[in-house]
């Protein structure tokens, strides 16, 4: 049996995959040598044992589902990769099976947090039902970008037939992209984005929507002429693009109501980072009436705000999901969070390589579909649509 996550089946008509066909791209076959048949029985005992020990006690046995992940409901962007493209309702369905056990490199900004270790669980699982080897690597943090371009490099000169980036910073890896996908090795941007003309595909969201969604739900609870309102905004690491995308959505979003956004504090989404952050905003402003941010800094205030005795006063809101946000909105210490369904941006991430690699229809922009999350639905969204399960450690490797 096998890791899969439950997604929302919609009763749409399924949408035709627009024909690409992958420019530049060379089939790069698989490296590992024939075995015979004795070795090869003997080397899936061994990877599914290890692989028995390394999950067994991280991954409870509810979390294993029957049914696939898909269809699921989804946007495409159109035309692709452009900022302000037209967006449509296409309800996604990968491939089956991969017609080979293709090498793909996963890069990461870093595994501090847990939603990361949700795109983390999505291409893993995603690359272990396909059939194609994964190995899924992290800087070390947002500052590391030197440490993912090196990252990077050595997984193209270890063999990767495709390369998975989640991006550091929206223009920084654009020479590395170019190098990449100049060799023929397609290159697919997950999450974050980038500016790079060289990708083949994109797997993400808008984040100006996630921050806008985040922003309108503040607008409306406090419209014009009402009383004014204080919010402390943290958005993030400065330079990265997913962040700078957010701050321009909620910014435009809140203007023009009773919201007054404090000066944007950024930073690296460590927890210690956010925490000192929050400590200095309500430290300065005691009368601030929201902290919206990171889903880190909501998951590191929640402790904060009850020390001080601010809850009901102060209340927390994130421009994206996690599982310590979903909790923090079940217990009732996080007002609210759009939802942009990570697990699924890493499972369409992987599909998309295989199938450039593999010559198949793809779809070159497209991410799962955008909502807010708050008490007042949260009963109605099941965690696996939207979140990896409970007690999920990383897998860094997947090996056929």
């Amino acid at each position: 049996m096998r890791l899969s996550l439950r997604g929302r089946v919609v009763a749409k008509p399924y949408k035709k995959l627009e024909k690409i066909s992958p420019k530049g791209q060379t089939e790069r076959g698989n490296p590992h040598k024939k075995i015979n048949n004795k070795e090869m029985t003997l080397m899936k005992q061994f990877l599914k044992t290890t692989v028995a020990l390394a999950m067994a006690t991280a991954i409870p046995a509810a979390a294993f589902a029957e049914e696939n992940w898909y269809p699921y409901e989804a946007q495409e962007v159109t035309p692709a990769f452009s900022a302000d493209g037209e967006v449509s309702a296409v309800t996604y369905t990968p491939l089956e099976r991969a017609e080979k056990a293709w090498n793909i490199c996963v890069s990461f900004p870093h595994m501090k947090d847990a939603y990361w270790l949700g795109v983390n669980y999505g291409v893993a699982d995603e690359a272990a039902r396909l059939g194609v080897n994964m190995n899924n690597v992290d800087a070390g943090g947002y500052t590391e970008l030197a440490n993912q371009i090196s990252q990077i490099e050595n997984c193209v000169a270890g063999g990767a037939d495709a390369v998975v980036i989640g991006a550091i910073s929206f223009d920084g890896l654009n020479n590395v992209i170019g190098e990449v996908a100049g060799a023929g090795i397609p290159v697919i941007d997950v999450i974050n984005g980038v500016s790079s003309p060289d990708i083949s595909a994109k797997s993400l969201v808008s984040f100006r929507t996630m921050g806008a969604e985040t922003g309108r739900y503040l607008a409306e609870r406090h419209p014009a002429g009402s009383d004014p309102v204080k919010v402390g905004w943290f958005p993030g690491p400065a330079g990265a693009g997913w962040v700078e995308a957010a701050h321009a959505g909620f910014m435009e979003a809140v203007e023009g109501s009773a919201v007054e956004v404090l000066e944007p504090r950024f930073g690296d989404t460590g927890k210690e980072v956010q925490l000192g952050l929050v400590e200095d905003v309500l430290q300065a402003n005691p009368d601030v009436r929201y902290l919206a941010g990171t889903a880190v800094t909501a998951e590191a205030a929640q402790g904060l705000i009850r020390e001080r005795g601010l809850q009901g006063e102060v209340d927390l809101l994130a421009f994206y999901m996690t599982p310590g946000v979903y909790t923090g909105i079940e217990r009732g210490f996080i007002l609210a969070a759009p939802a942009d369904s990570m697990v699924i941006q890493g499972r369409i991430a992987i599909d998309q390589a295989v199938r450039i690699l593999e010559g198949e229809e793809y779809i070159k922009h497209v991410g799962p579909e955008i909502f807010v999350v708050d008490s007042s639905n949260i009963a109605d969204v099941p965690r696996t649509d939207i979140l990896p399960p409970d007690g999920y450690s990383p897998v860094f490797s997947v090996n056929q």
